[in-house]
């Protein structure tokens, strides 16, 4: 008690009595409280008591106390009494009363002031179930809930309208005391700001410190700003985290939300440049509250309705399980584009998901169940084809699915090099490349084995003909060079050898014969139907064969009868050329 109060309490004694007799004889006076009637502890307040004119001296009582607090009148206008706090304590918290002494008495007992003192107390919790965020419309449920066992809470809604509730708080299941409050048809008309104290029994003007403010977020439909982060989406326990959110509306403030959490703290909007307007949220150190998914919001000053919500941003925090995953790659750290490449993570503790992430990119990590193989438990991801794009740093991480926000440490970093389609595997026909050798003696093996199969069969069909025509006594015409030869190899024409057959058919309407390139003037040059082999004179060179299948067309082919020999039928011809 300050030093001016301990003088008022004796002044006050002696005109205690003579007070209760003489009091109601007058109009009351009106009391009140400068800045206001709940101070926080330690600060100063004033309590002003208002009566007629020519008021002699005042009394302050306050219920409880016996001795009740004295002041001759102020030089104050209206004749108003003075009694000022410095300090506030809980001992200045109760219930108050002011009268005054006039030259005709003393006047009628004021009205009741509760002084309330805060922060002697612990501050309570504020949630909003299921979510702060609500449409307009909407109902939704206050909790103020405390673990110092107090017995009852305030709940104030501040701005206009300004209103407060007092709530008898009940047991929780864990122990803890809480009280709720429902609120119905909650409309963005104006902002839903509320705090929450709590207080004993036998205390009800010590109240605890406020709880942290609650504004309930009405999300609308303009435009929804984005959500990023500097860190990228994995980051390790301990690190500093800072979320922006921005947007080209010219938003004055933000908020971000938390799923599953009740904190939206605002930021006021700054603008980097003209036409973009962003607010930073720093995190600060993390920990595993800080693992989950977020939303922000923008909004105007004047108005209590929001922008529409970001997209989701996932933080995921690394470190929190102490085990380290293994990543390997097949089928190398090195391959060219195109291949297929799959990364395999492992982990010798049972985990349920596994998580690769790539340094630098925008991207969530991919996430895969784990199997269990070989003692361990692994996940393989698979890059089919891959391209430049993979090029980059991986690591991958191991978490549990009661919990897909918290991982394991970060396995070693993995560098992956995709080389260019030109670079490897693109080589000369002399030198194979060890994905393409296969494929070539393939080639060749498939080549050659047709040669040797169609060699004895065309020789056989050309005895059988020529046997046929020799006993009809007709006369057949050489077949005539096609020119496969020169058109595949023109320089080496003196030195190859051509076997010809030409082959009867039965129908004779219609016929089947070898649409040859130099047939056809549209036709593709690298067509034709022929063996080839070749032995090259080039020390480096190897053999091989080639087998190309050319174009079939099917049609008429009768010639023109001469006299006394019966009309030729059509023939189906090819031509094999070894070289």
């Amino acid at each position: 008690m300050t030093p001016s109060l301990t003088a008022l309490l004796c002044l006050g004694l002696s005109v205690g009595p003579r007070t209760q007799v003489q009091a109601g004889t007058l109009p009351k006076p009106t009391i009140w409280a400068e800045p206001g009637s709940v101070i926080p502890w330690g600060s100063p307040v004033t309590i002003w008591c208002q009566g007629t004119l020519g008021v002699r001296e005042f009394h302050l009582n306050k219920e409880g106390s016996s001795p009740p607090w004295y002041r001759k009148p102020s030089l104050e206008p209206g004749d108003k009494g003075k009694f000022s706090i410095s300090y506030m304590t809980q001992d200045y918290a109760g219930r108050y009363h002011c009268y005054y002494l006039s030259p005709t008495g003393w006047s009628e007992r004021s009205g009741p002031l509760e002084l309330v003192v805060t922060g002697a107390h612990s501050k309570p919790t504020l949630s909003a179930l299921p979510s702060p965020v609500v449409t307009s419309g909407g109902t939704v449920t206050l909790q103020c809930g405390s673990w110092e066992g107090l017995h009852g809470f305030i709940l104030t809604k501040e701005g206009e309208p300004k209103s407060s509730w007092t709530l008898d708080a009940q047991r929780g299941p864990h122990g803890q005391t809480q009280a709720l409050l429902p609120v119905g048809r909650v409309t963005p008309s104006h902002r839903w700001m509320f705090r929450c104290h709590g207080f004993y029994r036998d205390t009800p003007q010590v109240w605890s410190a406020p709880s942290d403010p609650l504004e309930l977020l009405f999300p609308g439909v303009s435009g929804k700003p984005s959500l990023l982060t500097l860190q990228g989406p994995v980051v390790a326990s301990g690190q500093s985290l800072t979320l922006q959110c921005r947007s080209d509306v010219g938003y004055d403030r933000f908020a971000l939300s938390q799923e599953g959490r009740q904190a939206l703290p605002q930021r006021p909007g700054r603008q980097p440049q003209a036409g973009l307007s962003q607010a930073d949220f720093p995190l600060g150190p993390v920990t595993n509250t800080h693992a989950g998914r977020y939303r922000c919001y923008g909004g105007h000053n004047l108005s209590s309705e929001w922008s529409a919500p970001s997209d989701p941003l996932d933080i995921l925090v690394a470190g929190w399980f102490p085990d380290t995953p293994s990543l390997s790659v097949q089928p190398g750290p090195v391959v060219a584009s195109g291949e297929n490449v799959t990364l395999l993570c492992q982990s010798g503790s049972t985990r349920e998901t596994f998580l690769l992430s790539k340094e630098g990119a925008a991207q969530p990590p991919l996430r895969l169940r784990s199997k269990y193989r070989g003692g361990h438990f692994q996940a393989e991801f698979s890059m089919s084809p891959v391209t430049s794009a993979h090029n980059g740093t991986y690591r991958c991480y191991s978490s549990l699915s009661s919990n897909p926000y918290l991982l394991s440490h970060a396995s070693a970093p993995l560098e992956l090099t995709v080389s260019g389609g030109s670079e490897v595997g693109a080589r000369p026909p002399t030198e194979p490349g060890p994905q393409t050798g296969l494929k070539w003696y393939l080639n060749v093996l498939i080549g050659v084995s047709v040669a040797f199969v169609l060699l004895p069969l065309v020789l056989l069909v050309r005895h059988w003909g020529q046997s046929r025509r020799r006993k009809s006594g007709a006369a057949d015409p050489e077949p005539k060079d096609t020119g496969l030869q020169s058109s595949s190899c023109p320089a080496a024409a003196a030195q190859d050898q051509a076997l010809y057959a030409a082959v009867k058919d039965t129908q004779p309407e219609d016929g089947v014969q070898l649409d040859h390139p130099q047939n056809r003037q549209d036709a593709d040059p690298q067509e034709g139907t022929y063996a080839q082999a070749a032995a090259s004179e080039a020390p480096q060179d190897v053999t091989y064969a080639q087998l190309n299948h050319s174009t079939f067309r099917r049609e008429t082919a009768t010639p023109a009868p001469q006299s006394g020999e019966p009309p030729e039928e059509p023939s189906v011809y090819a031509a094999l050329a070894v070289r």
